[in-house]
């Protein structure tokens, strides 16, 4: 699989904190999304679908030879790709057995992206991380 790296999260964090509006740290959010790598056609569909999100989301986690997270994700939403994009810079070339200490949660609440999100994008924020968590789970335990 082998998709490009995201942009590192110490990277995005400084570039937020760097916008003064959250008009402008949403534009950034949707530019993030337009720089995810394409998904391959065999992973947009329904056992890669994320459920408890209000848009359309597929998911797949994959392994390098290393046993890193390789993690492509894909919406319908502009939004959520760049929220998918942030993801990618937390979990993306991480270690299988590193995930579960991954708070994903703090990070987005650091950034201050959790708190201007609405309630329907949070949860599926959080149904995306759990996705994440329940597939990487899976691939440990295999």
């Amino acid at each position: 699989m082998s998709a490009a790296a995201p942009p590192p999260l110490d990277e995005i964090t400084e570039n937020f904190a760097f916008f003064d509006t959250w008009e402008d740290r949403f534009t950034y959010l949707i530019d993030l999304g337009k720089q995810l790598p394409d998904v391959p056609a065999e992973y947009l569909d329904e056992p890669h679908r994320v459920h408890g999100c209000q848009s359309n989301v597929w998911l797949h986690l994959g392994l390098s030879d290393a046993r890193t997270i390789e993690l492509l994700a894909k919406s319908d939403a502009h939004i959520v790709n760049g929220l998918i994009a942030v993801l990618r810079s937390l979990y993306h070339g991480q270690p299988l057995n590193q995930v579960e200490a991954i708070d994903a949660a703090a990070t987005f609440r650091a950034i201050g992206l959790d708190e201007h999100l609405s309630p329907t994008r949070r949860n599926g924020l959080h149904a995306m991380i759990q996705r994440i968590r329940q597939l990487a789970e899976a691939k440990e335990n295999a």
